[in-house]
């Protein structure tokens, strides 16, 4: 009968946790449709003055002041545009790795940037290295990454397209700083997170940059 019961037990906190897993795949998928509609609906020239304010709030930071090995995301569609952060840091003597991604093993290998005419358009149309410019970078010397995303809360959570690059990526880093580019309408009170997510350091945006409590 004690063995019953435990099965019984077992069954039943086997389902709960289903329910509940089900419930935060749920609400990250509404959040993340509701946010994709309000970044989608910046104008061009509303992104570009947006993130030319998030390029210099990120360049004040003392983390990127003092980081000499940095990934940057390659900005496309309506994401906080980084193209222009990465040629400056280039020409500012700092060792500036992009993502490659490896669409098989679905993972970013970060790739050692020294010239933007090295990239080309490449997975999902976005820009990365070319094929002969893979100059591969150790992930565990990187000492800032610059994530993007589609949503950010102020524990530092976020949310991404779905596919899990990002997460992979965050979950293999070592001590590096990660600071997060998003805009004011990205920010959001509450995403949902598992014990194993890994949050960001820092989010900035337009209007204000924030430490992310744990």
């Amino acid at each position: 009968m004690f063995f019953m019961l435990a099965v019984k037990i077992s069954q039943k906190s086997r389902i709960n946790f289903i329910n509940r897993l089900y419930s935060q795949i749920s609400m990250k998928e509404n959040i993340r449709n509701e946010l994709k509609i309000s970044r989608k609906n910046l104008s061009s020239s509303l992104v570009e003055k947006k993130s030319l304010i998030i390029k210099e709030k990120l360049f004040a930071t003392s983390e990127f002041i003092r980081s000499q090995k940095i990934l940057f995301y390659i900005s496309y569609d309506n994401e906080v545009r980084t193209h222009e952060m990465i040629k400056e840091s280039i020409d500012c003597g700092k060792i500036v790795c992009v993502p490659f991604v490896k669409k098989n093993e679905h993972r970013i290998i970060p790739i050692k940037l020294e010239n933007w005419n090295d990239l080309e358009i490449g997975s999902y149309n976005i820009l990365e290295p070319k094929q002969n410019k893979l100059k591969k970078f150790p992930l565990e010397e990187i000492e800032l990454i610059i994530v993007p995303g589609i949503g950010f809360d102020a524990r530092g959570n976020r949310i991404g397209h779905g596919m899990g690059y990002y997460d992979r990526l965050l979950s293999i880093t070592n001590n590096c700083f990660k600071i997060g580019l998003g805009f004011h309408c990205q920010i959001v009170e509450y995403i949902p997170a598992d014990p194993h997510d890994v949050r960001l350091d820092m989010v900035i945006t337009e209007k204000k940059s924030f430490k992310c409590k744990i």
